[in-house]
């Protein structure tokens, strides 16, 4: 559920970036949310792929302190994405999404030159603001609150 929240955040943001750099480049609102529209469909895929394949990742995970947990038998840690690991997922996630916004860009203007500086544009902006959204949600517990109250319920069931 946490994967499918942040890839829904992470759309809004991204499409409002899409909408007004496409805006910028081809001076057409209806090209600009053309694209825009258009990544919507294609992003969400794959922006939910890449959470997956990262949450198999170890790279760069930290465990923090847990304040949820006082049991013996449960693990009072909990991980947490380094800064690192933020970055390394910004340029990942920029890579595919990058590629995709040229390709998508490129159907829309049929202008190769408009295409590459679009999601030229792109590769910078969207970076930053993948690094801003990363943070946010390294802050956000939910998803991992779940697994401590189910441990502890678990370990509840079986004293």
């Amino acid at each position: 559920m946490r994967s499918v929240l942040k890839a829904v955040s992470w759309r809004m943001v991204g499409t409002l970036d899409t909408i007004i750099v496409s805006l910028y480049w081809t001076g057409n609102a209806a090209k600009a949310f053309a694209i825009g529209g258009s990544e919507v469909l294609t992003k969400v895929g794959l922006y939910y792929l890449h959470e997956r394949l990262w949450a198999r990742i170890p790279l760069g995970t930290v465990r923090k302190h847990s304040p949820f947990s006082t049991d013996q038998t449960f693990s009072p840690h909990t991980p947490s994405d380094s800064h690192m690991r933020s970055v390394v997922k910004a340029v990942s996630w920029r890579t595919v999404g990058t590629i995709d916004t040229i390709v998508v860009s490129m159907l829309w203007t049929g202008d190769s030159g408009k295409a590459l500086a679009i999601g030229g544009t792109e590769l910078v902006t969207k970076i930053i603001l993948y690094y801003v959204h990363e943070r946010a949600w390294a802050r956000i517990p939910l998803g991992t609150l779940r697994r401590i109250f189910r441990s502890r319920t678990v370990v509840s069931k079986t004293e």
